[in-house]
């Protein structure tokens, strides 16, 4: 089985080059399933529900979100009508959405779940614990486990993937737009990578506007983001995983 985890997709020529890629992407490597993270897929700040249909409709099999989940209105029901679409799991429980979903590919039913880092991001709870209740929960219900942890810190994607390596098979980081050369089968048989990288313009910064960036932070006054122009490029990794 072959699992495809692509990095936050980055404004709407990114959406549009995997609209034409995708699904060749797939049929070439093979690819059983796609998780992509959606995370700034609309104007950098969110995912509108009319992208994220077009995500779905381009080959991603599941849509992951992060700190910007919420940063489009029109989602929130989108959230609560699809299962394809998830957010992190340690949001409070009256945020809509879910934190997980189990999808069928090709004959194994897998469970993926979302979470949240906590270092120098929002403090919401414990993605530990999340993690814990939803394997508790769901389980005998799912044959292997996805987990996209979007955070800033290293320390703490390195954190959940050791302490949840050989119960959720793959393990892969978001949110911090670059791809890190740490792939590697953790000591329990899990596959990781501490991130995947963003699908996006590589002219700018992380994405955004370069000129815009670097006014901000050399004048630390407030300043609008605007997507960068240019070549798209798609990271992420392909997961092999034996069923025996």
């Amino acid at each position: 089985m072959r699992i495809l985890a692509l990095g936050d997709v980055v404004g709407q020529s990114a959406i549009a080059y995997l609209q034409k890629h995708l699904w060749s992407i797939r049929t070439r490597e093979r690819i059983d399933l796609a998780v992509v993270n959606g995370e700034n897929g609309t104007d950098i700040h969110g995912l509108c529900t009319a992208d994220a249909k077009i995500l779905l409709e381009s080959g991603a099999d599941v849509l992951t979100l992060g700190n910007h989940t919420y940063g489009k209105r029109d989602l929130y029901a989108f959230l609560e009508d699809d299962p394809r679409i998830i957010r992190p799991a340690n949001y409070p429980p009256t945020a809509p959405g879910s934190g997980y979903t189990i999808q069928d590919a090709a004959g194994w039913r897998v469970l993926c779940i979302n979470v949240s880092g906590r270092a120098f991001m929002e403090p919401l709870n414990d993605p530990f614990e999340a993690v814990e209740r939803i394997l508790s929960r769901e389980e005998g219900r799912y044959d292997l486990a996805v987990m996209d942890i979007h955070a800033e810190a290293t320390s703490e994607k390195i954190a959940l993937a050791r302490v949840f390596d050989g119960r959720v098979q793959v393990l892969f980081g978001t949110h911090t737009h670059v791809p890190t050369a740490d792939e590697q089968i953790l000591p329990k048989g899990s596959g990781y990578i501490t991130d995947l990288g963003m699908c996006g313009p590589i002219s700018g910064i992380l994405g955004t506007n370069a000129e815009q960036v670097i006014y901000k932070l050399r004048t630390a006054m407030p300043t609008r983001f605007d997507v960068a122009e240019g070549e798209i490029r798609a990271h992420g990794a392909i997961f092999d995983l034996d069923p025996a």
